[in-house]
């Protein structure tokens, strides 16, 4: 089994940063990806980021360049650091591991809101 455990959910305003972080436990598989997604109210769950373990990275359109994921393989955690954040971000976030090729293992956090203040 595997755990995910979020924090640095918070209260910003508009132009503020966060830092999210994941940490991951239990049975590891090493070929993976590893990804926030975002649910605001009334909208269906997104891809923000994602991370393979070998480094590669995806974005959705709406936060190139202002957020940043990476991870420590050797501590298991994955971050996402946001900058400028505007008032649509605010969503909950939630981490996201899975491994690259067999799709039944794919396991999910609690989630962390994030509510942006304009």
């Amino acid at each position: 089994q595997v755990q995910l455990q979020e924090s640095g959910g918070g209260l910003v305003q508009a132009g503020g940063s966060l830092k999210l972080s994941c940490t991951v436990s239990g049975n590891i598989f090493r070929i993976n990806v590893m990804g926030w997604y975002r649910q605001a109210p009334g909208k269906q769950r997104e891809l923000v980021a994602s991370i393979t373990s070998g480094g590669s990275t995806n974005y959705e359109n709406s936060v190139k360049g202002r957020f940043t994921i990476s991870r420590d393989n050797a501590k298991n955690t994955m971050y996402l650091q946001m900058n400028s954040l505007k008032f649509e971000d605010t969503a909950v976030y939630y981490c996201n591991f899975k491994h690259l090729m067999v799709s039944s293992l794919d396991y999910w956090g609690q989630g962390t809101q994030v509510t942006v203040s304009s």
